[in-house]
């Protein structure tokens, strides 16, 4: 695939520095080091290899990548490596893609307070999958879940929610059968709203009043505990969105999905259409339109792209995608043994060959690292150069 015409390094290499002077003391030095390896990424500031095709003999200069979580340009081979690891906890069931999202006043709020509210709406939407998924009522089993954070809406503005993929059941309490839920149907979406809602309420209101908020502008008196509480009210009284879509078909289609969403960044370089004297154009998507004519252009200002771009950057060690119940880190190995079982799910070593077999099969070599865009061959690496050093020419055949 070749390189796009217009990427989101061009826009800041275009327009970055004098932004950058612009704003300076008011960005964070993380949207400083989000931007820095943005422009540099696949640049040869960074780094190299000179190689050369084992099929045709075409020679080509590969750039070493930024490998940051926010840059468009690293997240397809991030992805992948997960995804491999992935697939091998499914399990032969339905599976459901649940989101959690917070209200625009709340979303707001986060934006001082990333760290926490990020971190509360993560921990908080798996609680309540949990906590209703294990009422006799409704499931009366322990689920697992992996949970992917976007802070983002398609037009780059802060719209922070989770989603959720689900497998459809669980383990009884006694852990000696598999529960499954109705099939087309997982846990009754008003029931979570409304626990998801009063959860998050409660533990937003016990987090000021251990003064573990920071308020910043138009929120500063919101320190005011009376203030505080006042501005929670009508927040009780509202919807909030919490919804759970039709069951995936089949284990393929959930990585498929994942594959889309987990290494996803605020904006990717397909998406951007130009940058003229009008400004920085993209595609997106009005969610509020039906239809064709919810695929539009949107024409910002550089700065205000650039903006909107950086609203996104995480915290430093903020972890995106979490795994809880059944599929949490420190249980997933055990408790999908058990599920495998009850579900009467031929063991990995059944289904594939030994690792002797495996070495000794010639599928099994691992792909090569660089790969001919003209042939598909294999590519050697004739010189390996560093960020400040000039790149020679290749030597001859």
């Amino acid at each position: 695939m070749g390189r796009p015409s217009l990427e989101v390094a061009d826009i800041f290499r275009e327009h970055g520095p004098a932004w950058r002077e612009a704003q300076r003391g008011h960005l964070s030095l993380a949207q400083l080091k989000v931007m820095s390896a943005v422009e540099q990424c696949r640049s040869a500031a960074l780094g190299g290899h000179v190689l050369r095709c084992g099929g045709c003999g075409a020679d080509q200069v590969s750039y070493n990548s930024c490998r940051n979580r926010h840059c468009p340009k690293c997240q397809s081979s991030a992805a992948q490596r997960w995804l491999d690891a992935r697939q091998a906890d499914l399990l032969p069931v339905e599976y459901f893609h649940v989101v959690f999202t917070l209200p625009a006043a709340i979303a707001d709020l986060a934006l001082q307070n990333k760290t926490a509210l990020y971190g509360l709406l993560f921990d908080l939407a798996a609680e309540v999958l949990q906590t209703i998924a294990a009422d006799p009522k409704h499931l009366g089993a322990h689920i697992g879940a992996t949970l992917v954070l976007h802070t983002w809406g398609s037009a780059l503005t802060h719209h922070p929610h989770v989603h959720g993929i689900v497998p459809g059941g669980g383990l009884a309490p006694d852990g000696k059968t598999w529960v499954a839920c109705r099939p087309g149907f997982f846990l009754p979406v008003r029931v979570l709203s409304r626990l998801f809602r009063r959860r998050f309420l409660e533990e937003l209101q016990r987090l000021h009043q251990g003064g573990k908020l920071r308020f910043f502008g138009e929120h500063a008196g919101l320190a005011d505990a009376q203030a505080f509480k006042a501005w929670l009210t009508p927040l009780r009284r509202v919807e909030w969105v919490v919804y759970a879509k039709r069951p995936f078909a089949g284990p393929k289609a959930v990585l498929a999905y994942l594959s889309r969403y987990t290494h996803r960044v605020a904006i990717s370089n397909s998406r951007l259409l130009a940058m003229d004297e009008h400004g920085v154009t993209f595609k997106w998507k009005d969610y509020r339109a039906k239809g064709p004519t919810r695929h539009k252009a949107m024409t910002l200002a550089p700065q205000e792209f650039m903006r909107r771009f950086l609203l996104h950057v995480l915290p430093g060690g903020f972890h995106r995608i979490r795994h809880y119940g059944l599929l949490a880190n420190g249980s997933r190995k055990t408790g999908l043994a058990l599920a495998r079982d009850l579900l009467h799910v031929p063991t990995a070593q059944a289904a594939a060959p030994s690792s002797a077999q495996a070495a000794d099969t010639p599928s099994s070599a691992a792909p090569p690292t660089f790969v001919c865009r003209h042939c598909g061959h294999a590519m050697a690496i004739l010189q390996t150069f560093t960020r400040a050093e000039h790149i020679r020419a290749p030597p001859p055949p």
